[in-house]
């Protein structure tokens, strides 16, 4: 029901493209570390014509068309991943060939705005996408129990993963890649952990199965409505199991996270869902209102899990979550685990 991309081996070629934001000339020093990183796994590394530009975006749509087209549907081309997010990926979405990216799977990895292309190349052709890392934060060690993105991509079709919640996160700010550029170590310095957030109360066990579909909620939520946002097509043409749906915000607010779930829900994305995983967040809250009660109050009387605080977007470290992948979590006092069958 999902294809999933040649695992890769050593000598493979990662394609680095910016359809959205490049990197301006103060970040080319973490750029060049990060791609050296890739090197140093045994992978050979192409960048694209339009990664080293800065700006809101890399180049105009069709330049960030053809860079990515490009290397996408390069069969020596076996992973491709950006830079970074930004925030107009969205713009792409009506010029790709989404079924000529299709056509022979390669892996396409990122977060942030990159989900804008990640969720609807997986809902409109089945082809398995990561929501993992960007190529700026690949030099990072990632802490046990989870799994780095360039040890995901070499997974064989089939294969089992399993990763957890992350015993601590980074509660403070992001790393200054300018003065730093070969920072590879997350300050990890706050207390970790999901939390149930729905009616069943937060000492509910919870083990529920179905496929990943997700991304960054300030992104993704554009698409419903659209033909590159219909999850209730791909559930039913690809998971009859269901749908685990992961959701992380970047920096939104709490009362602005509580519209666009609602909104999600009105549009009938959690209609095939067993469970809603939401992201941790710095984003601000609403005195009175907290990303939990956000959660709570958009999703928590549909009957099914939803969890808070899982480690899938803007605050590291990071989950590897393969849209379209067979997801197991569990969640109960002794931890909380999600197991990805690659099948």
């Amino acid at each position: 029901m999902i294809r999933y991309p040649q695992p890769l081996v050593g000598g493979d070629v990662v394609g680095v493209a910016a359809p959205s934001s490049g990197a301006a000339e103060a970040m080319w020093a973490r750029l060049d570390v990060a791609e050296q990183h890739v090197r140093d796994r045994g992978l050979v590394v192409r960048e694209g014509p339009l990664v080293r530009r800065g700006g809101i975006v890399s180049g105009t749509v069709r330049e960030r068309v053809d860079e990515l087209t490009g290397l996408m549907t390069d069969p020596a081309v076996r992973a491709v991943v950006p830079p970074w997010g930004g925030e107009l990926a969205l713009d792409l979405l009506g010029h790709l060939d989404l079924d000529a990216l299709g056509a022979d799977p390669t892996w396409l990895v990122g977060f942030s705005d990159i989900s804008t292309l990640l969720l609807p190349l997986t809902l409109r052709t089945g082809v398995a996408t990561l929501h993992g890392q960007n190529l700026m934060d690949t030099p990072y060690r990632v802490p046990a129990p989870m799994v780095h993105w360039l040890d995901l991509v070499r997974a064989a079709p089939g294969a089992t993963v399993v990763q957890g919640a992350a015993p601590r996160y980074r509660g403070g700010p992001f790393a200054d890649y300018v003065d730093h550029p070969a920072v590879d170590a997350y300050v990890l310095d706050a207390p970790g952990g999901w939390t149930r957030v729905d009616a069943a109360g937060p000492d509910a066990p919870v083990h529920a199965t179905g496929r990943l579909v997700g991304g960054c909620l300030e992104t993704v939520a554009h698409l419903a409505g659209t033909p590159y946002g219909d999850v209730n097509r791909f559930a039913r043409e690809h998971a009859p199991e269901g749908l685990v749906v992961y959701l992380e915000s970047a920096e939104s607010g709490s009362a602005d996270v509580t519209r666009r779930l609602l909104g999600l829900r009105y549009a009938g994305w959690f209609d095939h869902a067993t469970a809603v995983l939401i992201g941790r967040t710095t984003g601000a809250e609403t005195a009175g209102w907290t990303h939990h009660d956000a959660a709570r109050h958009a999703l928590g009387d549909l009957g099914i899990p939803v969890l808070a605080d899982v480690d899938c977007g803007h605050v590291p470290p990071h989950l590897a979550l393969v849209n379209g992948a067979l997801a197991t979590v569990d969640h109960g006092p002794d931890g909380s685990t999600i197991t990805q069958v690659l099948a």
